[in-house]
């Protein structure tokens, strides 16, 4: 099998766990504290992580060790806003196509806090995404209800600690910025957790089935499919693949919640993957026709 074929499937694998992920933290939160949950699900991550990257870490200077924990205050505040949006909600596909919205929210805020003007893509992908969004939402009339607007916020706070790790991470090892930013999340939970959350006395053992799996396969196993995918697929179509991951999730809830889909709904997921491909028109464009110069005699499939 050709190396950037191997990437794929490592990617597509990824974008699988991802979306398995919300069905376990979903899962495992009916019998734990939800920011228990994540707290100990991303310390016992950065745990598995940090055999892999002790040297790297041990290299690194203070400096940059606390810029990276400083931006792990940013995915800590993200992971709050998705898992208390995961407790309110009913299903979970709903919540996955809204928390696809931070690619689009990344060049605004770019924008102001980077003075980086949106490509034009943007301000067409824009109005799509917002009647994507309109569809989704109007179930609850002009309103949001409260996990919607949980997971707008997640989403929000996912698009800002993208674009501080984005400009951040060429500074550091990879895998040691992830188990640094996993650490500080899971850290932070726990704090949070022991300040305003109580625990039960007993927790069944399939809840402890649902967190072990979200630790090894949710987050680990899943963070080593997208390393190695990303190390051998394009840049384009990686992004393109990861594009699937609410489109698994919806599937997921819809079999496991039996989350209704109404047409408006199915239109509305329809018309944010529409927005997501239509933003990255430019960069798959790019890729095609770079396959187009290697290749000139060959049909693309």
């Amino acid at each position: 099998m050709l190396p950037e074929r191997r990437g794929d499937l490592f990617i597509l694998t990824a974008t699988l766990l991802a979306s398995a992920g919300w069905l376990f933290s979903k899962e495992a939160i009916a019998g734990l504290p939800p920011a228990g949950f994540v707290g100990w699900r991303f310390v016992l991550a950065a745990l598995l992580l940090l055999p892999f990257c002790y040297r790297q870490l041990r290299q690194t200077s203070p400096e940059h060790l606390l810029k990276a924990a400083a931006i792990g205050l940013m995915m800590t505040l993200n992971l709050i806003f998705w898992i208390q949006a995961i407790s309110h909600s009913e299903g979970i596909g709903e919540g996955a196509f809204i928390m696809s919205l931070s690619m689009l929210m990344v060049p605004p805020l770019a924008w102001l806090i980077f003075r980086e003007r949106p490509s034009r893509q943007f301000w067409l992908a824009l109005p799509i995404a917002i009647a994507g969004l309109f569809l989704l939402t109007m179930g609850s009339g002009l309103s949001l209800s409260l996990s919607q607007l949980l997971f707008l916020l997640a989403s929000l706070s996912l698009a800002l600690y993208f674009n501080f790790n984005s400009r951040f991470a060429r500074r550091i090892d990879p895998m040691a910025l992830t188990c640094i930013q996993l650490a500080v999340t899971g850290v932070m939970h726990l704090i949070y957790s022991g300040l305003f959350e109580q625990w039960p006395d007993v927790i069944e053992a399939e809840i402890w089935g649902w967190f072990t799996a979200s630790v090894l396969l949710a987050t680990s196993l899943r963070f080593v499919c997208q390393s190695t995918g990303q190390k051998y697929s394009n840049v384009a179509n990686a992004a393109l693949i990861m594009m699937l991951e609410p489109v698994w999730t919806v599937l997921i809830s819809v079999f496991w919640y039996h989350e209704p889909m109404p047409i408006q709904k199915v239109f509305g997921c329809a018309l944010i993957l529409l927005a997501l491909l239509s933003y990255r028109s430019r960069s798959l464009l790019a890729w095609y026709r770079s396959r187009r110069a290697l290749h000139p005699g060959r049909r693309q499939p």
